[in-house]
């Protein structure tokens, strides 16, 4: 295999890593290698958004048997990101936006809509609406018919706002100036020096991909390998069965920023394209490993719209863009939000060791707490998921103590066909209830073959409690674990009966309530 060094565009400026500790993470290298000091550090833990940066690359679209090339802005968490991510891509920092003297159009409009005080968690605002901005731009507003009218246009650019500044916290200046300013920016259709640049970036770009080497990162006793295929993958794995996979890193880094461990021999999957791809077939949907949580969210809402919902509460756009579910899936966590879901939907893993793959049901992969079916030297490849029946209801609830970017106390997940008026099949699994994600077995039969009326709904919740025993922990107690379960199975079946009753809580504003899409003063 042959060694490189991690090459990538720092603006326009193409930048090569040769001698980094492995384990550091980007915003780390900003400040502490670069004195890029205009990216904050505020949480560690892509929890606030301060230390918010763009990551671009090159986005291929297949048209009528035509290829169009783009670019792809994604922000990101650099606190939870290591160096690895930034290969064959261009970085950008708010360093980077002004051009001249004169401020890119989402600085100006913070200035003009009073959108800092203390100007902490500015540049990360900063930078998320300069994704967004730049991503609209590509999509909601050249796809807008001329059909829409001003007020639906006005909902779907509000909506586009709050998921796209979700991910980043103020606690001094309030968020309507804020929210203000994304409105201004976005409306403004200036072009800017990136716009300008654009075919010299994708070519330069393009230019590091077609090197097809393995990069390698070695210092202080630290590797990093970066393989560029699927059969240098394999080979790394098996050479190295100890070693870190990192797919998104938005778990793994933690253990570095928060636990302060050492990773001694990582192998990043970003740069394998196989593992990116996602496929659909007359009766199933193949995400690979690799897919990201913002990329898998189309296919998945198209077919389940719960189940795209819901990776819209999964965390802030900055961990969708690097987060995948093959990682969500790999890591094990029973708190993970997709595995619940992907049990309930019968959906199956392909496991990958040399060149041998073998098929592992996602009920069937998580043994105990951290432990999985797979082998020494094996990974996942890829996520089978059956496609939508539609006779079955799929039905998605997660509790946690913010509506956006927080992690799941119980993610519960109903997946239900009736004949008859009976429940003629039913599966139903939760995650935070056991040390991995699972089915409740004895809740499922209490409601096979049964009405689901009152007494047999009762019935079926009470059933939960053979089926769990929850821990207490930070998040919430056993006890209230337990009665929320039980909840949980009464409002599914509430929600099936009654189609238009309004439910869920949906978003927050200063001066109204938006429930199931319906906003109340």
């Amino acid at each position: 295999m042959s060694e490189n060094n991690i090459q990538f565009l720092l603006n326009n400026e193409l930048t090569v890593i040769e001698n980094c500790d492995p384990n550091m993470t980007v915003l780390n290298y900003l400040r502490q290698e670069l004195s890029r000091k205009g990216t904050k550090e505020g949480c560690a833990s892509g929890d606030c958004g301060a230390c918010t940066a763009v990551l671009v690359e090159v986005a291929t679209k297949e048209n009528n048997q035509s290829t169009t090339e783009n670019l792809s802005y994604q922000s990101i968490n650099t606190c939870i990101t290591f160096l690895s991510a930034l290969h064959g891509k261009q970085l950008l920092t708010v360093e980077d936006l002004q051009q001249g003297n004169k401020l890119h159009v989402v600085q100006q409009a913070m200035v003009d809509c009073h959108g800092s005080q203390c100007g902490f968690c500015t540049p990360g605002f900063v930078m998320s609406l300069f994704s967004l901005k730049k991503n609209l731009a590509q999509t909601s507003f050249t796809d807008a018919t001329t059909e829409s009218s001003s007020s639906d246009l006005n909902l779907s650019l509000d909506n586009d706002i709050e998921h796209g500044l979700a991910g980043n916290l103020c606690r001094c200046t309030g968020y309507r100036s804020i929210t203000d300013a994304a409105k201004q920016a976005c409306n403004n259709d200036e072009v800017d020096q990136f716009d300008q640049d654009k075919l010299v970036t994708i070519k330069t770009l393009k230019d590091i991909a077609k090197q097809q080497k393995t990069v390698v990162l070695h210092n202080n006793n630290k590797s990093l390998y970066l393989p560029n295929t699927l059969d240098k993958l394999t080979q790394l794995v098996e050479k190295f069965p100890q070693a870190k996979l990192l797919a998104g890193g938005t778990d793994l880094a933690l253990s570095v920023t928060q636990n302060m461990a050492q990773i001694q021999t990582m192998i990043a999957m970003g740069n394998v394209s196989e593992l990116a791809q996602i496929k659909e077939t007359e009766d199933m949907l193949s995400i690979g490993a690799m897919v990201s949580y913002q990329d898998s969210h189309a296919l998945l809402t198209k077919h389940y719209p719960e189940f795209g919902q819901m990776l819209y509460r999964l965390g802030s756009t900055q961990v969708r863009n690097s987060g995948t579910l093959g990682g969500n899936v790999g890591n094990a966590s029973p708190i993970g939000d997709t595995p619940p879901v992907l049990i309930a939907l019968g959906a199956k893993l392909v496991l990958r060791k040399g060149q041998r793959t073998r098929v592992v049901s996602v009920e069937d992969y998580f043994v105990d707490y951290k432990v999985t079916k797979l082998e020494s030297g094996e990974f996942i490849q890829r996520i089978e998921i059956p496609k939508a029946v539609n006779k079955k209801h799929l039905k998605v609830f997660k509790i946690s103590k913010r509506l956006d970017d927080d992690i799941s106390t119980v993610l519960a997940c109903f997946y239900i066909e009736f004949s008859h008026q009976k429940v003629s099949d039913i599966k139903i699994a939760f995650g935070g209830m056991a040390g991995i994600p699972k089915r409740a077995f004895t809740c499922e039969q209490a409601l096979m073959g049964k009405m689901p009326n009152d007494q047999n709904i009762a019935l079926a919740m009470e059933a939960l409690a053979t089926d769990f025993s929850p821990l207490s922990d930070v998040r919430a107690s056993s006890e209230y674990r337990l009665q929320v379960a039980k909840n949980l199975v009464r409002k599914c079946f509430y929600e099936l009966a009654q189609t238009h009753a309004s439910t869920r809580i949906e978003t927050f504003e200063t001066d109204t309530l938006q429930v199931n899409g319906v906003t109340h003063a």
